[in-house]
């Protein structure tokens, strides 16, 4: 049954150019972007190792992943800045590496830096028109028009750069990128030199822009939340690989692999006995259909079961009632997060509301509490919870 468990599958598998039967893009759609097994080394280091993706027009797909995974690279790949090793990059169906190297800037391809690089001494109206000088002046003049208005930057043309808040020097930078009408937009951590509360509100005015605009897009971070916000479909990257690619409901509910499990947010494991009708565990007996993907053919295998913190409770009992004790507490402000050690030898994170009375060392009944499927993985390796450390 081990080597089962090894090559199971799951109705969100994908095949090898990185689609999922699921996505917000339609099976008809045009495919603008497709990367073909494509590798990158620098001095004998394996950077990207047989990737392939496609996008498709329309959408907007996030690279996410940890630094130095190979985001980035792929992402200069595409917009001609490198070559790979090996493989293909084709835009709208045609080879642009290879014998027949398409430079950057021959490839219609806009790019969005994380600083912006606005021209200091030219206005937003003069940094939009910077790309399309070549068109007749009333063509130029409304073009600009309308990506002002696009951008909602409508009373600021005049404005120098430097009069401009963070929030509105970014917006200026992406009309700048979307003024060529570019067959695809690359965003390099668009987000990363704003602050927190304007990189929420940045991120959505920039979904509802690309949108409106009808763009197909391809953006880098490594911040899993903005990556599930804006996205309608996220490719995970860890060393070089592509670990999964699918929508934000899919690659976070249903991961196919532990590192993508625990990279999208807190993920504890527990040891779980597949029975007849349950998976057995040490916070209770989970009903089969209650797990994702978990046949009759596994009775009697041993599994992993993934659970957030927002799938357990821990409830403060007397000791003798007790089937867990926390060992770490930690304050978030509108929220707590637990992590409990339970009899099994497991330990699991548990997310609470900022006003429950549970504290560190406090015996507790833990229990389930999703009301969705679970994700299961074959036993394996010492389970962590909510992302932490031994040693945490």
């Amino acid at each position: 049954m081990s080597s089962e468990l090894q090559r199971r599958s799951t109705p969100a598998a994908h095949d090898s150019t990185g689609d999922t039967p699921s996505t917000n893009a339609s099976s008809e759609s045009r495919t603008v972007l497709e990367l073909d097994s494509i590798d990158k080394s620098y001095d004998e280091t394996t950077v990207i190792s047989d990737l392939s993706l496609t996008v498709n027009e329309g959408e907007l797909l996030t690279l996410l992943g940890p630094s130095g995974c190979g985001k980035t690279t792929t992402l200069r790949l595409i917009a001609g800045l490198e070559e790979p090793d090996g493989g293909v990059v084709r835009l709208d169906g045609e080879a642009v590496t290879g014998s027949d190297f398409v430079p950057a800037e021959q490839r219609d391809v806009g790019v969005v830096f994380q600083e912006f690089a606005l021209f200091p001494h030219l206005s937003a109206r003069d940094n939009i028109a910077f790309g399309i000088q070549e068109r007749p002046e009333a063509e130029r003049e409304a073009r600009v028009d309308n990506l002002l208005e696009l951008v909602g930057l409508e009373d600021h043309g005049e404005k120098a750069p430097e009069e401009l808040s963070g929030g509105q020097q970014q917006r200026v930078a992406l009309a700048r990128s979307l003024a060529p009408e570019p067959r695809l937009l690359l965003l390099d951590e668009p987000f990363s030199n704003l602050d927190v509360d304007l990189r929420v509100e940045m991120r959505e005015e920039v979904r509802d822009i690309l949108k409106e605009a009808g763009v197909t897009a391809v953006s880098v971070t490594h911040d899993q939340e903005e990556a599930m916000s804006i996205s309608d479909r996220v490719a995970v990257m860890s060393e070089g690989n592509l670990e999964q690619v699918g929508t934000p409901e899919e690659v976070f509910q249903q991961p196919e692999s532990k590192f993508v499990a625990g990279f999208l947010g807190h993920a504890s494991f527990v040891a779980g006995s597949v029975r007849e009708d349950c998976v057995e565990t040490g916070v209770g007996c989970v009903p089969l259909d209650r797990v994702h993907g978990l046949t009759d053919d596994y009775h009697g295998s041993k599994i992993d079961l993934m659970v957030r913190p927002d799938d357990v409770r821990a409830r403060r009992v007397e000791p003798e009632e007790a089937n867990g004790e926390v060992v770490h507490r930690r304050y978030l402000g509108p929220t707590v997060l637990y992590r409990v050690e339970i009899d099994s030898g497991d330990v699991v994170g548990c997310m609470h509301n900022h006003a429950d009375k549970v504290s560190h060392d406090d015996p507790v009944f833990v229990s389930l509490d999703a009301e969705h499927e679970l994700a299961w993985f074959p036993r394996g390796e010492r389970k962590i919870a909510d992302g932490g450390t031994d040693t945490d």
